[in-house]
């Protein structure tokens, strides 16, 4: 009783010493719900800062499963930053071990428990020069994801608007019968709530004739 107690307080507060606390993104299901050989690194929303947030990453050790606790009131444009540095930082170690991975923590609130999403091989670009050479015109679908504002521009540059509830269905309608790769662009003001949202409700499309790009564009 003592452990799921533990675990419940966890997935609403992370707290990292000195009164600050990480209130983690909820997801209403998570494929990763263990992880073994983990080492914690925390982006806590901190108003007295001045861009709003402050990174804690003392206790990553290259070695192991990197459990990022980002706070979800923070936007991309505050997150992406620290997560470039912190990817770039560990691909970079003279310590770092085969097969270890990096994951964020997020509240499972269907299990009542920690849920974490992988992001290991995610590249992230802020700038549109830095990814055009990779976008085969041919091939390639961008979903553009904001708020109130989720555009599909298909390979053969036709324009769908969409909403949240109804993406994954649109998508599904849209790419059913043929292959299709799609690369997600992210407005750099959604929070990174929403931006996990996004990330979960793609994580469903179940269609073998859909690969989803790892390379993913944050836009302003």
């Amino acid at each position: 009783m003592k452990k799921l107690i533990y675990v419940l307080l966890l997935t609403v507060l992370f707290s990292c010493g000195n009164d600050k606390v990480v209130l983690l993104p909820e997801i209403n299901h998570s494929e990763i719900t263990e992880i073994l050989d983990v080492s914690p690194g925390y982006l806590f929303y901190d108003e007295t800062k001045t861009e709003g947030v402050e990174l804690n990453r003392k206790n990553l050790i290259s070695t192991t499963n990197w459990l990022i606790n980002i706070d979800k009131r923070l936007t991309l444009k505050q997150v992406i930053p620290h997560i470039k540095y912190l990817q770039d930082k560990k691909a970079n170690s003279s310590h770092k071990k085969e097969g270890v991975k990096n994951y964020y923590t997020c509240n499972d609130t269907s299990k009542k428990n920690l849920g974490f999403i992988d992001f290991t091989d995610v590249v992230y670009f802020t700038d549109s020069k830095g990814y055009k050479h990779d976008v085969k015109t041919d091939h390639a679908n961008i979903i553009f994801l904001n708020q109130n504002d989720i555009r599909i521009i298909t390979s053969d540059t036709k324009v769908i608007e969409t909403e949240k509830t109804t993406l994954t269905g649109t998508i599904k309608e849209l790419f059913e019968l043929k292959e299709a790769l799609l690369y997600l662009e992210f407005n750099d003001n959604l929070s990174f709530q929403e931006y996990i949202t996004f990330k979960a409700l793609m994580s469903k499309l179940d269609l073998e004739n859909i690969k989803i790009s790892n390379h993913e564009i944050i836009f302003n």
